[in-house]
């Protein structure tokens, strides 16, 4: 899996890594069992520090996305499925709706726009 890094954002380098690796499993291009980079190789691949892609690792295995152990590596999985969206995912959604709101979509544009959105992952 390649990742595209954008060093000129305000999102940490780590963040970037995680929501791909999010996204990628959402959209089925990363599969449950998938080994991704050794954190060092991804590090010197995408030129950042061995503690930024670890971050980004622990991160992912707190969230459920990724089982690590010393002979495989990172390992993709599928996280059990929650019962709806937490707390945090709650406050960025209300907050993504009020963004649409101000920059002027309305509410049918903005559903819309969720629902396509959500579409694309589905493949």
């Amino acid at each position: 899996m390649l990742f595209e890094l954008d060093f000129q954002s305000p999102v940490p380098i780590y963040k970037q890594i995680r929501d791909q690796v999010v996204l990628a499993v959402a959209e089925g291009r990363l599969l449950p069992g998938e080994r991704l980079p050794a954190i060092r190789t991804l590090a010197e691949d995408a030129g950042v520090n061995n503690m930024t892609v670890s971050k980004a690792y622990q991160l992912l295995k707190s969230e459920g996305y990724l089982v690590t152990d010393r002979r495989s590596g990172a390992v993709v999985c599928r996280p059990s499925a929650p019962a709806g969206l937490d707390e945090d995912q709650m406050v960025r959604l209300r907050m993504l709706a009020g963004e649409a709101k101000l920059a002027g979509l309305s509410r049918a544009e903005f559903e819309a726009l969720c629902g396509s959105l959500y579409h694309e992952t589905e493949g």
